[in-house]
């Protein structure tokens, strides 16, 4: 089992930047890959960006230029940087974890529970 914890969410305005981390625990594998997926009311979930083991990343066009994923091995954390957000970010935002890249961005094996983050126009 792994645990998956995400902090950082909140109320921001237009044009402002969040920064969400994703903390990692349990029976995790020495090397995986993780990506953040939102999920705005009455929408479906959709990936937001992806980082495999070796640190490939990958983004949606609707983030691209203005979210970064970054990781931390040694501590197990997963990050977000936000910036130039935007009223159509608003969306409960999630981490996931799965053994490589293709599968965390198609099937992840964990999730978390979810930060909220709420873009005001």
């Amino acid at each position: 089992q792994v645990q998956l914890v995400e902090s950082g969410g909140g109320l921001v305005q237009t044009g402002g930047s969040l920064r969400l981390s994703c903390a990692a625990s349990g029976s995790i594998f020495r090397i995986y890959a993780m990506a953040w997926y939102r999920q705005a009311p009455g929408k479906e979930r959709e990936l937001v960006a992806s980082i495999s083991g070796g640190g490939n990343t990958l983004y949606a066009d609707s983030v691209k230029d203005r979210f970064t994923i970054s990781r931390v091995y040694a501590n197990n954390m997963l990050y977000l940087q936000m910036n130039s957000l935007e009223p159509e970010d608003t969306a409960m935002y999630y981490c996931a974890y799965g053994p490589n890249h293709e599968m965390v961005r198609t099937t992840p094996l964990y999730w978390g529970r979810g930060t909220q983050v709420t873009v005001s126009s």
